[in-house]
This record gives structure tokens, C-alpha cells and sequence, in this order.
């Protein structure tokens, strides 16, 4: 095959997977020994005692090199050694002896767990041969493990082979290893050396066998090709190095070997001035680059600079990505690929996508906002994409997919898109609403593992203890919001098991008696099914009497992910995707529009994010029910899925951004209203957003309780001043409405800004028997 061809095809493999990206580790580099009992033809790694100040790091080096890496952002502490120095020197088997181990990967696995207690990193291992036992030791307290099979050939291990003398080196104890990470589930990293003396045909013989152990295990996480440099003081030091054709041949056949999934690396310092062609030959990973550390297996080759490497990946037409020592379908599914023990840093340290969250921001966090993106846009998929749906079309999950995809200057290109949109659809105006929520019970049946709001008598050490207001206190409530501008009232709670179709009636006509005049918006899909139920009524017979009795909408809450593979893991016990649908379908056709929500940040995916707004956009065209959508970025800091290390830490801030600028792209032309939450973004947050597609900010909602009870920090009113304020800070023009979209009556408006302090609330006790016995 001409190498034209080769490495065409490659890169077009690459493509398919990995689109535009070339991903890297931002690590440290700790040698904890460079004693080994091989004797590598190429190699200056190892040395002799004589040549060290002491064998191994002490635990204060070894830290002292992690947190300097931290302090650089490294999320990678790459630990690497020689074969089992113990077995050749006796110094090594002193100083182990000094520092109280038996071995050196017992050392290894007490450093592992020092790094992991005092700083951030994530241990990856390179600790040569070892058993499975050893492996599975060495799991407890490392995210990723590997060894370079280097090559299949035995050959290259008989006298005058560079693998002579090294026991550790022969490939069957290496594919041995191989092999035993797969059984043991670790993400494992290996890869060919080139130019040892092998041949072209043991090149590829040593990928097909690598293949072979993945094709068994999935578990091989990157392969790495490697060309051999000369140095000198070693057997090899006047041996021909491969030229960089042969290492864009290799990289290129390995792509082909292994398909468009796996990930294919070659280190860029080992090519050094012509690193950025390596590209060429359809490779997606940089390898580990340290900002503080040098390749002590390498040292006369230093990395590239990180904003070095991100400029030739951008000259190239990539871009840089972040990822941790496991790479990312391996991070994303922690619990079966790290020890539990593991599984939770790994899940805080990613985004959606599995690759390393870069910024600090936090949803409901009190926190400046991360700068935005810098430089010129790669993906030229995404014009089109853009293009398409701002003409309206629907798109499919891989193209919404794609829109969710886009890193750095791609978001800038995205949200810009999605304000031009914005602009033209719906103009300047920034519209909100005076409102007040009424959660008027916080006892629940249901086990959602996101929720930190809903109490039972077994939940009484959370955010306050069980309550269910009286029906004087919503009454009371209503009528305060009504004298302080409100014209909605948003009521939710929790699924009390007391409560029955008559208790939401009730509850409807207390806020009714208490403002004749206000809209009541309430009532999630959950509840309106739990009513019904409780009846004996079909929805649509127990809706038509919430309406008669003065109903005006339904929230669209209880959504979170439409999707059941997400909702069988959050809300297991909660109305599944249809229910959920035909509940709205339900409301739409009795007369009552609802909002739609999604609430991310979580354990779903991109891919969750567009079955979700393809079903919101789908029911949209049938019924036309919808009067706007809301994201809701998840609020972790209380919530029990996270807690148990079982999610992530709410979306990053590239993700907040984009889910309002890509929901307005998608539901064009079909919703026109994309709401951003300050109860959850903060002011800050909502203004960013509202320059990247959102046009609206939802209610003054006077008190909030759920995001608060989550842990967010923004507070539980904004009031009209404020809403405006911030609203003609950016330029657009505040615009005060009704839950229908219609202008506020200004004798509403005017009794919002002149809203008296509100009174204390009375958070009735929850008694079972008082229900009971009504």
C-alpha cells in the first residue's frame, strides 16, 4: 500500500472516533527507583547503586514532586521503575529494609496511597514485570498499570539482542501480563519499541497480539509506538535509529490494526522538531507531558511545552484535550474498571465525555467564571450542523452528539451561533417573571439518588426535618406573593404517601383562596400521577379536574434525563421516559402548557443530552405545548448519588454553556424560549448564558428550597431590581411577564418593585396522623 494511502486511511479511522481531538495526561513523572535487575541494551534509565545518592525516593521526594505537580495542574502522577531491584543488589534490599518493605512494589503501593491521601493526582503505574497479585495490590491504589511489550519476537532477547540478559523482557512473561491485566479489569497500557533490530512483520505480529488480549478483555486503554533513540554509555549507543517515515508507517499500521476506537500514541519529544507530523499517521494521544518533571527515560529529549503542543495540534487542524491516566470510556465506567475505593475520585475528576475537568467551576458555587475559548475553530462539521438546525431541521443523536462535542474556540462558535439565533427569533428583550415558590411538603416516598430535599423519618440528620405545610400557610403564602407583584405562584413537593388527589386539589384551591387573581403552576408529572392513582382517574380525567379547580400549568420537572438507561440508576422507583411523556401529552391536550426541564451533570452522557431534547422537540411538534426549556444544572454538594461517589460534580462550565446554546439550536424553531437558572449559575453565570442562546431568567421565586437544600450558594430570591439590573448591564432590555409569555399588567409590576420584606415562614411539622385522621 503507498504510504500516501497508509496514512490517509489512518486518519480517516481516527476521524470516526476520535473526530478532531488529540488528547494528553498532564502529569509528574516520579522514578522511584532506577535500579533494575535487566540489563537493556538501549536503556540509561537503569543504573547501578553506586551511580545513585540512594536507591529510592523517600516518601518526602516522592511527595514533594506530586504536589509540585499539582500546583501545575497536573491530574497524572506517572510512577516508574526497574524490575525488581532487590533480586540483583544488595543495597536495594537494604534500603527497602530501612524504609520497612519487603519489596519494591510493596514500597510502590505504600507511595501510591501517599500520593492519593495528600494530593489530587491519580497514580499510573509502569512497574515492569509483575504477577496478577501483584497487579491486584496495586489496583487498590492506582487508576491504570501497563508495560510495552515492546516486541513479540524472541529473537531480539537470544545473545547480542538488546533484550539479552533481561528475564523481565521475554515477550511470553509480557503477554502474560497482558493478559492477567484484562482478567483483573485495569486499564492497561502497552505498545511496540522500534528500531531494536525487529523487523517490519514482528512489528505487526506484536499489534495482532496485543489485539488478540484486548479482543478478549477490552481492557487495553492506549498502545503506544515508540521509536528507540541511541544514547550513549549503552550496548546500542551506534545503533541506526528509525527515521521518522518508519515511525509514521508504524504509528499508521497500528491504527489500521486496531481500529478507530482504540487509542494510538506516540510520545512527540521522541521526534522532537518534527513532532506535529505525527498527526499524519492518525494518531489521537500526546502521551503524558509534565509541566515540572523531565522523561527520565528520555532525559536528553524534553517535552514539548503544553501551549506548544496545543499550537501545532491547532496548526494541524486538532485540538487539545485533557484526559486523565485512564482514559475516558474507562473513567466513565469507574466502578467496573477501578477499585471502589478509586471509583469516586475518578468520577469527581471528569467531565460528561470522560476526559479531566480543566476548570474549578462549580454549579451554585460562588466562583469567578472560567475563561471562554481562545484561538480559531477546528470541527468543520459543525457549520453545517449549525446551519441545519438554525433552518429548523431536526437532527439526529450523533449530529446533537457532535454539537455537544465542540472544545474551546468550537463552544465560542456554537454559543454565537445559538445568540444570532436567539436574536432572531425572540429579539433583545430578557424576560422573567414574579413568582413564588410553595414546596409545600418535603416527605417523599420515592429514593431519587440525586435529590437532598425530600425527607423521611430515616433523613431527619440532612437540610431540615420532615414538614407539610398547613393549608392556612399556603393560602398565607399566595397571598404575600400577590401583594408583592407575583402573578405565579410554582408549587412542587416532594411524593408525600399521605397525600391523595384530593390533598392536590386542596392544596390548588388554598393558593386560589388566597390570591383569586394568581396563576398556580403546579404540580410535576410524578404528582399528577400519584393524584390520579390515588383516584382511581386516568390523567387525563384527573388533570381536567386540577383545571376546572384553577390549575394554569404544569412545571416540567421530574424529566431529569429522558432516558431510561440513566433513569434506572437515579431514579429507579420514578416514572419512566413514556410515563413521563404522556403525562404531558396528557396536559397539553386538557389546555394546561407546561415548561420542560433536563437536568444534567450527573452520570448520563452526551448522547443522553440529545435522546432528551429529541423527545422534548418531538412531543413539541405534535402538541405545541411547551412554553419554554429549562436546563438545571445538578447541584451535587448534598446529593446523595454523589456522596456515595457515584457521580460526577455537576456539569463543567463548557457544558453548562453549551446545553443553552445547543437546546436552542435543537428545538428551533419549535420552543423559542431557553431559560437560564441563576439559582443555580448565579448571576455571573446567567449573564454568560444569556449572551450564548438563553433569553430568559426564569422567576424571582422569593424562596427557594431545593437547589438550597442541594447546596447551591446563589441565594433564594432575586428580586425585580436585581433581575433588571443585570438584565440592561448586557445591553438587552428587561421585560417583566406572565407565566404565558405576555407583558406583566403594570399595576403587577409596579407592586413588585415596592415589594414589602417577607414574613417569617411556618414550616408546619409533618404528622402522619394528622392525615390519618382528616
Amino acid at each position: 500500500m503507498p504510504m500516501h494511502t497508509l496514512l490517509a486511511g489512518a486518519v480517516t479511522l481516527r476521524r470516526e472516533q476520535h473526530g478532531n481531538r488529540l488528547s494528553y495526561s498532564r502529569k509528574v513523572f516520579i522514578p522511584l527507583t532506577r535500579l533494575c535487575r535487566d540489563v537493556c541494551g538501549y536503556c540509561t534509565f537503569a543504573t547501578t547503586p553506586g551511580r545513585v545518592s540512594s536507591p529510592y525516593l523517600s516518601p518526602d521526594e516522592v511527595l514533594a514532586i506530586a504536589r509540585a505537580g499539582e500546583r501545575e495542574g497536573c491530574r497524572e502522577a506517572l510512577f516508574t521503575l526497574g524490575d525488581r531491584p532487590e533480586a540483583r543488589y544488595a543495597e536495594a534490599r537494604a534500603a527497602l529494609a530501612a524504609l520497612g518493605h519487603a519489596s519494591t512494589l510493596d514500597y510502590l503501593v505504600t507511595m501510591c496511597a501517599l500520593v492519593l491521601k495528600e494530593t489530587n493526582l491519580l497514580p499510573h503505574v509502569n512497574a515492569g514485570l509483575m504477577s496478577e497479585e501483584d497487579m491486584m495490590a496495586l489496583k487498590r491504589v492506582s487508576v491504570s498499570q501497563g508495560i510495552m511489550l515492546e516486541s513479540i519476537s524472541e529473537r531480539l532477547c537470544e545473545k547480542g539482542g538488546p533484550h539479552y540478559g533481561s528475564p523481565d523482557k521475554h515477550p511470553a512473561a509480557r503477554m502474560a501480563m497482558v493478559e492477567a491485566a484484562g482478567r483483573a479489569k485495569i486499564p492497561f497500557t502497552s505498545g511496540i519499541l522500534i528500531g531494536i533490530g525487529e523487523m517490519r512483520v514482528e512489528r505487526v505480529a506484536s499489534m495482532l497480539a496485543l489485539r488478540d488480549s484486548h479482543a478478549r478483555h477490552g481492557h487495553i486503554q492506549e498502545i503506544i509506538v515508540q521509536n528507540f533513540r541511541a544514547k550513549t554509555r549503552t550496548r546500542m549507543a551506534e545503533a541506526h535509529e528509525p527515521g521518522l517515515d518508519a515511525l509514521l508507517w508504524t504509528a499508521a499500521v497500528a491504527r489500521h490494526v486496531f481500529g478507530a476506537g482504540m487509542s494510538i500514541q506516540v510520545p512527540p519529544n521522541l521526534s522532537y522538531e518534527d513532532f506535529p507530523r505525527l498527526i499524519e499517521a492518525g494518531i489521537d494521544d500526546w502521551g503524558g507531558i509534565s509541566p515540572v518533571t523531565a522523561d527520565h527515560v528520555n532525559p536528553e529529549a524534553p517535552w514539548p511545552a503544553v501551549p506548544r503542543l496545543a499550537a501545532a495540534t491547532a496548526a494541524s487542524g486538532c485540538t487539545l484535550v485533557q484526559r486523565l491516566a485512564a482514559y475516558p470510556a474507562y473513567a466513565l465506567d469507574s466502578l467496573t474498571w477501578q477499585h471502589p475505593d478509586l471509583a469516586q475520585r475518578v468520577a469527581h475528576a471528569v467531565d460528561s465525555e470522560g476526559l479531566a475537568r480543566v476548570d474549578r467551576w462549580v454549579t451554585g458555587v460562588i466562583m469567578p467564571l472560567p475563561p471562554e475559548g481562545r484561538g480559531d475553530a477546528h470541527d468543520d462539521a459543525l457549520g453545517p450542523l449549525i446551519a441545519r438546525a438554525s433552518g429548523g431541521a431536526r437532527l439526529g443523536e450523533e449530529e446533537i452528539v457532535r454539537l455537544f462535542s465542540a472544545r474551546g474556540a468550537d463552544v465560542d462558535l456554537v454559543c454565537a451561533a445559538a445568540d444570532d439565533l436567539r436574536r432572531r427569533t425572540v429579539g433583545d428583550a430578557v424576560r422573567y417573571v414574579v413568582n413564588r415558590n410553595i414546596n409545600y411538603t418535603n416527605v417523599c416516598t420515592y429514593h431519587c439518588k440525586f435529590c437532598a430535599f425530600s425527607k423521611g423519618k430515616q433523613h431527619e440528620d440532612l437540610r431540615g426535618r420532615p414538614y407539610d405545610l398547613s393549608l392556612t400557610e399556603v393560602s398565607r403564602r399566595a397571598a404575600e406573593a400577590w401583594d408583592r407583584g407575583a402573578t405565579e405562584v410554582c408549587m412542587q413537593g416532594g411524593i408525600n404517601p399521605y397525600y391523595t388527589g384530593e390533598t392536590y386539589l386542596d392544596l390548588l384551591r388554598a393558593a386560589k383562596d388566597g390570591a383569586p387573581g394568581i396563576h398556580v403552576h403546579a404540580f410535576s408529572p410524578l404528582e399528577v400521577s400519584h393524584g390520579a392513582s390515588t383516584l382511581g382517574l386516568s390523567i387525563h380525567a384527573f388533570l381536567e379536574r386540577l383545571r376546572d379547580a384553577g390549575l394554569g400549568s404544569l412545571p416540567g420537572t421530574a424529566a431529569e434525563i429522558l432516558d431510561d438507561e440513566v433513569r434506572g440508576i437515579i431514579c429507579p422507583d420514578k416514572l419512566v421516559t413514556a410515563e413521563w411523556l404522556a403525562v404531558m401529552r396528557a396536559a397539553h391536550e386538557v389546555g394546561l402548557p407546561t415548561t420542560s426541564t433536563i437536568m444534567f451533570g450527573h452520570v448520563e452522557r452526551p448522547l443522553h443530552w440529545a435522546r432528551h431534547l429529541q423527545h422534548i422537540r418531538d412531543l413539541q411538534a405534535q402538541t405545541g405545548g411547551f412554553t419554554e426549556f429549562v436546563p438545571l444544572p445538578f447541584v451535587h454538594m448534598e446529593a446523595p448519588i454523589y456522596l456515595r461517589g457515584q457521580s460526577r460534580t455537576g456539569p463543567t462550565w463548557r457544558e453548562a454553556r453549551l446545553m443553552h446554546a445547543v437546546a436552542r439550536l435543537v428545538l428551533h424553531p419549535l420552543i423559542t424560549h431557553i431559560q437560564a437558572s441563576w439559582v443555580k449559575l448565579g448571576p455571573d453565570g446567567a449573564r454568560a448564558v444569556l449572551n450564548g442562546g438563553a433569553d430568559d431568567l426564569g422567576g424571582t421565586l422569593m424562596n427557594e428550597s431545593i437547589s438550597r437544600a442541594a447546596g447551591t450558594q446563589h441565594g433564594q430570591e432575586f428580586p425585580p431590581t436585581a433581575m433588571e439590573e443585570l438584565i440592561a448591564g448586557i445591553g438587552r432590555v428587561p421585560s417583566q411577564r406572565t407565566t404565558h409569555y405576555l407583558a406583566a399588567p403594570e399595576e403587577r409590576r409596579a407592586h413588585s418593585f415596592q415589594a414589602r420584606p417577607l414574613a417569617d415562614l411556618v414550616q408546619t411539622p409533618f404528622i402522619a396522623q394528622r392525615h390519618a385522621n382528616a
